[in-house]
């Protein structure tokens, strides 16, 4: 018989569900998309019923398609948003709408933690600080701000592991989403009690923690009937969607780098050990690896810079692509090809939303530096090219500094289908760039990891190298490498120098 695997990953704008065979080509492919609801500025949320909705609805119309017998799918693997808070009561019914990773609501709740627990301790009990995104100041702000259902708290679980428990009734999660909550001890893999009861949350909320690959339920018979999966089909426990993205581009051992461009961009680093950064520039979790641990570097606005542009001062290019029937991106991407390296003394800072890593600036900003009358669109789009790329980079040498030695980097996402982006990564990093041949990501690593669970594979490793191909690689010209170092060290200059320029602006714009 036939063997398929499934990978289904919970986004922030929609599930998509994947169905490969056992040597990772994609035979089917759906996504459901839903709401993000903003009932107040800086406010983010979703309904998690709506994400159950768009699962069974993906894999019903991926089965569908595919022709396949249920029988044949032999395993099931998740990826899912990052961080979201779901809160459900003694009848795991959902409390109230689920806080995503991109809320800002938590601010003071961040700094009140931080106050109460002390940095020294934080960084010794989790490992990371207290960042707005994470789990644990939206389960602080539910005590603080809801009371009423706070009090009805009895399961707190992570996006995709609600889904999962819709599908299999069991309410679990696994390592690589636990460790983002920032109530997981990521150098001993357990629960933090010590922090949890410094800030009384009841350990028993949490649910219990299962290795990435490992079999977290199976197929009921009411999640048969609404998916068209077969009765006791296996579940695994799946990933976080950075370290599900990362096993879905092969990045698993320590000296491996995972760059994704998509709106926001990612420099993920493998690592053996836990190489937690003392200022805490970067992420540290546990991968969805046994025994791995990863750095992440997360800038807020990579492609988003872009579509920023786009969006804004890119009409005309707008238009005329409607008119080739082309895409706009080829046609702004071939005005950046025109323009030397360096945009002839324009940066370009992609702080449009705040940053993350390694500023952990809320209030930094964007902007365009070195303006002057030679400065074309041309000047601009590389310069946003460029801007990102040494963000990125700013990451990269925190990865570098905490002693990882790079061996390859493996680029995804859409800017990763550019090939003048990939150029400068190339230069920029000063290291080879692998292209991958398909672009599934998350969803792929999903699948890769109900691959390992169900037994097609002996480890996730194996599974890797049968499943994931590489279709080109890019390497670093010396030339414009030593010119880049030469740009990248002015633009190291200018956070430092604008940084409290910014700060006057967020209050001027308030």
């Amino acid at each position: 018989m036939p063997k398929f695997f499934l990978g289904i990953d919970v986004g922030t704008t929609g599930t998509k569900t994947i169905l490969v065979n056992a040597r990772g080509k994609v035979i089917a492919s759906a996504t459901e998309n839903y709401p993000l609801l903003t009932p107040k500025p800086g406010w983010t949320e979703q309904n998690p019923e709506d994400w159950w909705t768009a699962t069974r609805k993906s894999i019903a119309t991926v089965l569908k398609t595919s022709k396949i017998k249920p029988k044949e799918v032999r395993g099931i693997g998740f990826s899912g948003q990052m961080h979201g808070s779901v809160f459900l009561d003694k009848n795991r019914n959902v409390v109230r709408p689920c806080l995503l990773w991109n809320d800002g609501r938590t601010a003071e709740v961040c700094e009140e933690i931080t106050h109460r627990i002390g940095e020294k301790m934080l960084h010794q009990w989790v490992a990371n600080p207290v960042l707005t995104g994470f789990t644990l100041p939206k389960v602080v702000w539910l005590q603080h701000k809801e009371p009423a259902r706070f009090k009805r708290v009895r399961h707190i679980l992570l996006p995709k592991d609600y889904v999962r428990m819709r599908l299999t009734g069991e309410a679990l999660t696994e390592i690589s989403d636990a460790a983002g909550t920032l109530m997981y001890d990521v150098r001993e893999s357990c629960w933090s009690r010590p922090l949890l009861e410094a800030l009384s949350i009841p350990s028993e909320w949490l649910p219990e923690v299962r290795g990435s690959e490992q079999i977290c339920g199976a197929i009921t018979e009411e999640a048969s009937k609404t998916t068209g999966l077969a009765v006791g089909t296996a579940v695994m426990g799946g990933a976080a969607d950075q370290p599900a993205g990362a096993v879905g581009t092969g990045v698993i051992r320590e000296g491996q780098v995972m760059c994704s461009l998509g709106t926001s961009g990612v420099v993920f680093a493998a690592t053996s050990k836990p190489e937690a950064d003392p200022r805490e520039r970067l992420h540290t979790f546990n991968h969805a690896v046994p025994d791995t641990w990863y750095l992440m570097g997360c800038i807020l606005s990579a492609g988003g810079s872009l579509a920023w542009y786009r969006n804004t001062f890119a009409d005309t290019e707008r238009a005329l692509a409607r008119r080739l029937k082309e895409d706009v991106y080829t046609l702004l991407m071939k005005q950046a090809s025109q323009v030397p390296i360096g945009s002839e003394g324009l940066f370009f800072l992609p702080y449009l939303t705040g940053e993350r890593s390694p500023h952990k600036d809320p209030h930094a900003r964007g902007a365009f530096v070195g303006l002057s009358v030679r400065s074309t669109r041309g000047h601009m789009v590389r310069s946003i090219l460029e801007g990102v790329t040494f963000a990125l980079r700013d990451c990269l040498e925190v990865i570098r500094e905490r002693g990882v030695k790079l061996t390859e980097i493996r680029a995804t996402g859409g800017g990763a289908r550019s090939p003048i982006w990939l150029r400068i990564l190339a230069d920029v990093f000063q290291t080879e760039i692998a292209v991958l041949a398909s672009e599934e990501g998350p969803a792929l690593g999903g699948a890769i990891l109900a691959s390992v669970g169900a037994g097609e594979y002996a480890s996730v490793g194996e599974a890797c190298e049968a499943m994931i191909k590489i279709r080109a690689r890019v390497s670093p010209n010396r030339k414009n490498a030593d010119r880049y170092d030469e740009v990248y060290r002015h633009f190291t200059t200018l956070y430092p120098t604008l940084k409290r320029s910014f700060r006057g602006c967020v209050d001027l714009g308030a």
